[in-house]
C-alpha cells in the first residue's frame, strides 16, 4: 500500500506550487476576473514549465507522464484558482497530438507554447450544437465529437466573453457556424476523444478537492483569530464540527479520485463508474465546503475584499460548465447496473497503491477456508454482528489456528502480521457475517494487560485470552455519564489487606453475560479533579456481588447493565498505578478510536443491489430504475470513500507518518454514511425491507437497525469531530 507521491511528483508539485503562488495570487485572480477571466502571463508561464505537454506521449513530442502527474498539477490549480482552462488544455493537447496530422503541427506548437488555446466540448455537438465551454471566451480552437467523427473547430477572433457567475473565461459556442476540420473518424478516433472527456472528469475532481481544502483551511484560520464572547469562534462546536465534517469529506474526495485512477490501471470492473462518482463527490463537497467556509467568516465573507468569495463562486462555476453534476450519478448508475461502458483513459504509470498485498490475500484465503470448514449451517443461522453471535467452539478453533489476534507476537498466540494483513482478515470475518466484537474487546483488554498488568495477572488472564478460553467486556460508561468516561462514580476502595472493594454500576457492558472478565474504570480518589482519581481493573465476572441485567436493543442485540455490590478483587487485578487510570485509559481509547464500518456498508449495498434485482417496479426489476441506480451508486461511493480513508489511516500507522486524526475521520465518516445510507436503502427497497425474513430483505432491515449504534459506540461522532477539528485543522479545543 502506498499513499505517497514519488520524488519526481513532489518536485513537480513544489515547482508548480511556487509558480502559482506568485502568478495566481488572489490579486491576479481578481485582475483576470475584471477582464475576461484569463491570465495570459500566467498561462505563458505554465507553458514554459511544460504543463501542457504533461499528458502528450513521448513519441509525439510530449513528456509522456501519467494522469497522477497531471492530478498533482490540478490540485495546485484548484488551490490557487488558476485563471484559465488548464484541465481542458491538458486533455486537448493529448487528443490533438494523438489524432492530428502534419497540418495541425503549427497549432500544436502554439498550444504547447501557450500562445494559442485549444479547449474541448464535453458533449456530442451532433445533439448539442450550442455548448458552454471552459475557455470558450479566449480559445482559438475547440476539439469536439460530432457523431462518429472528431472535429477541430476554429473559432473566429471575436469578443465572446459575457458576464458570468465567477467571471471565468467561459462562453457559449455555436458549432453550426464554426469552421471545422476532421481530426479523425470511426470508433478509434471517437474513443480517443471520449477517453479525454473521462480524463477531464478526474482532473477536475482533483482541482475541486484542492479548491475546497484551501477554502476550509482559510475558514479554520479565521476561526482561530476571530473572537466572540471572549474566545475564538473555532472553540464553538457549531463552527468546528461542520469544518471537521468537510475536511474529512475533502480528504475522501481526493483519495477516492486517486482510487479511480488506480483502479483504471488495475482493470477493476467498476472503474468507469468511479470516474463519474469522483467528479460528482468532489463537486458537491466543494460547493458545500465553500458555503460553510464563507459562513464561518460571517458578514465579512460577503465582502469582495475577502478572498473566500472567489473560492465560493469557482467551486460552482468550474464543474457546472459541464452541466448538472447530479447527472453524473445517473451516469454512474448506468455504468454499474445498465451495462454502459466508459472509454477509460490510459492513465500511465500509477505509483500509489491501495492493494493490501499478496501476503494479505494468501492469509485471507486461509481464514476463509477455515470458516468454510467450521461454520455449519446451524452456526451460520445464529450468526450476528454482536456478542449474540458468539460461539465458544468457533472461538476456540480460531485461537488454535492463531486467527483471534493475528497481529500479536507468536508467544501471545499471534502471527505477527502487518496491519494490511489484519485488515484483509477482518474482511473475511465480515464476509461470513461472524461477530468480531468479543475478539475486539478481548484484544483491547489483552493489550492493556500486556502493557500495564503485573506478571500474575498476565499468567491468569492473558493466557486464557490467548488460548480462547476467556473473553472480555468493557466497563467504561455509567448511568448518566455517557461519553464522559472520566466522570465515573463506581468506587474502588483499598482495604487493609491490600485488596479492593468495588461498588457501583456500569452501563452498556455488552458481552458481560458471557464474558469472564470486564475492564473497569473506577474512582479511587474523589478529592481530586475527576480525571486524576481514576484506577483501572480487570475484574472477574464470577466474583460475588456482581449482577448482570440484560438490556435489549431494537437491533436484535443484548447489552447489559452491571451492578457491583461490595465486590472484592485482589490487587493483582489492577492495571497501572493507583490513580493512574488516565494513562491506561488513554492507551485503551487510542486502540478504540478509529476503525470503521466499511465492511458492514459493503455488505449492505450488496444486499440492497440483490434485493433491487428481485423487486418488480413498473413491470421491470427495480434495479433498472434510474433513481434506484443513483441511490445504489451513492451507497457504493460512500463505502469506497470510507475504505480509502481507512486505508490512509492504516498506511500512516504502518509508515509512521503524521496522523491528523485519520482514524477518527474514518470512523466518523463511515458510521454517519452507514446510518444515512441504511435509511435510504430501507426506503428504496420498501416494503420488502420491512420484513425480517431470511435473505437480502432481512439483511437490509438489520443494517438499518445496526447502523444507529455505530455513531455512538467506539467514540461518538461528536467526540471524533472535535478530535478532527483540533488535529486536522488546528482549531481550538472544544468540549
Amino acid at each position: 500500500m502506498n499513499f505517497e507521491l514519488s520524488d519526481d511528483q513532489r518536485m513537480m508539485r513544489d515547482s508548480f506550487a511556487g509558480f502559482l503562488d506568485e502568478m495566481s495570487s488572489m490579486e491576479r485572480v481578481r485582475a483576470a476576473a475584471e477582464k475576461n477571466g484569463f491570465d495570459a502571463e500566467m498561462w505563458a508561464g505554465l507553458a514554459e514549465l511544460g504543463a501542457f505537454c504533461l499528458r502528450v506521449p513521448e513519441e509525439l513530442g510530449g513528456l509522456g507522464l501519467g494522469v497522477m502527474d497531471a492530478a498533482v498539477l490540478m490540485e495546485e490549480v484548484g488551490r490557487t484558482l488558476a485563471s484559465g482552462p488548464v484541465a481542458e488544455t491538458l486533455v486537448s493537447a493529448r487528443v490533438l497530438m494523438t489524432l492530428a496530422s502534419d497540418s495541425q503541427a503549427e497549432l500544436y506548437e502554439a498550444l504547447m507554447a501557450g500562445s494559442k488555446i485549444v479547449t474541448i466540448a464535453y458533449h456530442d455537438v451532433a445533439s448539442q450544437p450550442k455548448q458552454w465551454l471552459a475557455g470558450g471566451a479566449v480559445a482559438n480552437a475547440v476539439i469536439a465529437k460530432n457523431g462518429n467523427s472528431v472535429l477541430l473547430y476554429t473559432l473566429p477572433e471575436t469578443e465572446r466573453f459575457e458576464e458570468n457567475l465567477a467571471a471565468t473565461c467561459i462562453a457559449e459556442i455555436d458549432f453550426a457556424s464554426a469552421e471545422a476540420t476532421v481530426l479523425g473518424e470511426g470508433p478509434e478516433a471517437v474513443a480517443v476523444f471520449e477517453q479525454g472527456v473521462e480524463e477531464w472528469k478526474l482532473l477536475m475532481a482533483v482541482a475541486l478537492s484542492g479548491l475546497a481544502r484551501t477554502a476550509v483551511e482559510m475558514a479554520a484560520e479565521y476561526a482561530c483569530e476571530r473572537i466572540a464572547f471572549d474566545k475564538p469562534i473555532g472553540a464553538y462546536q457549531a463552527i468546528s464540527h461542520p469544518l471537521a465534517d468537510l475536511i474529512t469529506e475533502i480528504d475522501g474526495g481526493k483519495y477516492v479520485t486517486w482510487k479511480a485512477i488506480h483502479d483504471i490501471a488495475k482493470g477493476v470492473a467498476d472503474a468507469g463508474a468511479q470516474i463519474s462518482m469522483s467528479l460528482y463527490w468532489n463537486a458537491d463537497t466543494a460547493a458545500r465546503a465553500v458555503t460553510q467556509s464563507l459562513h464561518t467568516f460571517g458578514g465579512y465573507g460577503l465582502a469582495t475584499e475577502y478572498d473566500i468569495h472567489l473560492y465560493n463562486l469557482r467551486a460552482k462555476a468550474w464543474p457546472l460548465v459541464f452541466g448538472d453534476i447530479n447527472r453524473l450519478m445517473e451516469e454512474a448508475g448506468r455504468r454499474l447496473f445498465a451495462g454502459e461502458v466508459a472509454a477509460l483513459p490510459d492513465v500511465g504509470e500509477v505509483g500509489i497503491d491501495f492493494d493490501l498485498g499478496e501476503e494479505a490475500d494468501a492469509m485471507a484465503k486461509e481464514l476463509d477456508d477455515l470458516f468454510n470448514e467450521i461454520l455449519t449451517p446451524e452456526l451460520r443461522a445464529k450468526a450476528h454482528y454482536s456478542f449474540d453471535g458468539f460461539d465458544r467452539g468457533v472461538h476456540k478453533k480460531l485461537a488454535e489456528n492463531r486467527f483471534l489476534f493475528p497481529d500479536w507476537p507468536k508467544e501471545l498466540g499471534g502471527r505477527e502480521v502487518e496491519p494490511y494483513v489484519k485488515s484483509a482478515l477482518m474482511g473475511v470475518w465480515e464476509k461470513h457475517g461472524w461477530t468480531s466484537h468479543p475478539v475486539g474487546t478481548s484484544m483491547l483488554v489483552g493489550t492493556m494487560i500486556d502493557k500495564c498488568g503485573n506478571d500474575e495477572l498476565k499468567q491468569e488472564v492473558l493466557t486464557k485470552i490467548v488460548s480462547g478460553d476467556a473473553i472480555c467486556s468493557l466497563g467504561y460508561s455509567e448511568p448518566g455519564c455517557g461519553s464522559d468516561v472520566f466522570a465515573a462514580k463506581t468506587k474502588a476502595t483499598q482495604l487493609e489487606d491490600g485488596s479492593w472493594q468495588i461498588d457501583g454500576a456500569k452501563m452498556w457492558t455488552s458481552g458481560a453475560n458471557i464474558a469472564q472478565y470486564v475492564l473497569m474504570l473506577t474512582r479511587t480518589n474523589p478529592d481530586v479533579p475527576k480525571h486524576k482519581g481514576l484506577t483501572m481493573f480487570v475484574v472477574p465476572l464470577d466474583s460475588p456481588g456482581i449482577e448482570v441485567q440484560p438490556v435489549f436493543t431494537f437491533q436484535d442485540e443484548r447489552t447489559n447493565a452491571t451492578f457491583y455490590d461490595a465486590v472484592r478483587v485482589s490487587d493483582k487485578y489492577r492495571l497501572g498505578e493507583v490513580n493512574g487510570g488516565v494513562k491506561v485509559m488513554a492507551a485503551a481509547l487510542a486502540l478504540e478510536h478509529g476503525g470503521g464500518f466499511m465492511k458492514a456498508q459493503r455488505a449492505m449495498f450488496e444486499d440492497a443491489e440483490e434485493l433491487c434485482a428481485e423487486i418488480t417496479y413498473n413491470g421491470k426489476p427495480l434495479i433498472e430504475d434510474v433513481d434506484a441506480q443513483k441511490r445504489l451508486a451513492r451507497a457504493r461511493l460512500h463505502t469506497y470513500i470510507g475504505e480509502v480513508l481507512g486505508n490512509r489511516a492504516l498506511w500512516v500507522g504502518v509508515t509512521g507518518r503524521e496522523n491528523k486524526a485519520y482514524g477518527p475521520m474514518t470512523k466518523m465518516f463511515s458510521s454517519e454514511k452507514f446510518q444515512s445510507d441504511s435509511r435510504d436503502l430501507l426506503d428504496l427497497t420498501a416494503p420488502y425491507s420491512l420484513s425480517k425474513r431470511e435473505g437480502a430483505a432481512g439483511e437490509v432491515n438489520l443494517a438499518y437497525r445496526h447502523a444507529h449504534g455505530t455513531t455512538i459506540y467506539g467514540g461518538t461522532s461528536e467526540v471524533h469531530r472535535s478530535m478532527i477539528a483540533e488535529r486536522a485543522l488546528g482549531l481550538p479545543r472544544t468540549r
